[in-house]
């Protein structure tokens, strides 16, 4: 059985509970999607499936031949298998794998931020405003030792690109499922901007 999918987060909206409490959601149009490939414990080493989502209007000749017979497919993603009963190549995948109340884990690209400061980037305090500082509020300080070991160390938390950055946020309720229009309405935020592409899968 595929553990997971690929999807579109949609957007974040507010649903009702049957109680009346109010509970944000993200809208995530799950698949479908297609098996473009199986991988083989005698060949590879492993179980998996490569999925691909998304259909887009041109191919290059070497993606071509690789889904041949398939829909020109954007996106391919590889997720394992958790039974030895492979699907076909060409097999569809629908969210109906998923069921409400289930939780899974959701992985998707954060949104870009450029180049940022300490203090956006690592919640830096800044400097004083006073006693001759005029220009050094939100300056690092100090970044390097004297003669020991006199050198910045490695990892030292300074200014440089943000976001941008592969995030798994895990153990999200599936709050509603609804296969018929490939929706999952997941409880809280998931990484990315809207339209950016999702890993969905199954929590460990």
């Amino acid at each position: 059985m595929v553990t997971g999918m690929l999807g579109r987060k949609v957007g974040m909206t507010t649903i009702f509970t049957p109680e009346g409490l109010a509970v944000p959601v993200t809208v995530v149009e799950a698949g479908p999607c297609y098996v473009t490939q199986v991988r083989t414990p005698e060949k590879e080493g492993y179980s998996a499936v490569q999925l691909g989502f998304s259909e887009k209007r041109h191919l290059k000749k070497p993606e071509e031949g690789h889904l041949k017979g398939l829909p020109k497919l954007e996106h391919l993603r590889e997720f394992r298998l958790d039974e030895e009963a492979a699907p076909a190549v060409g097999e569809k995948i629908d969210c109906s794998i998923f069921t409400t109340g289930e939780l899974v884990d959701v992985v998707g690209v954060s949104k870009g931020k450029g180049f940022a400061g300490v203090v956006k980037r690592h919640h830096f305090r800044g400097g004083p405003k006073t006693h001759g500082q005029s220009d050094r509020h939100r300056a690092p300080g100090s970044i390097g030792a004297t003669t020991t070991p006199g050198r910045v160390l490695k990892g030292m938390r300074m200014a440089g690109h943000m976001g941008h950055e592969r995030v798994t946020v895990k153990n999200l309720k599936i709050v509603r499922a609804e296969p018929e229009r490939n929706l999952l309405l997941l409880s809280g935020p998931v990484p990315g901007p809207r339209d950016g592409l999702l890993m969905i899968r199954k929590a460990i």
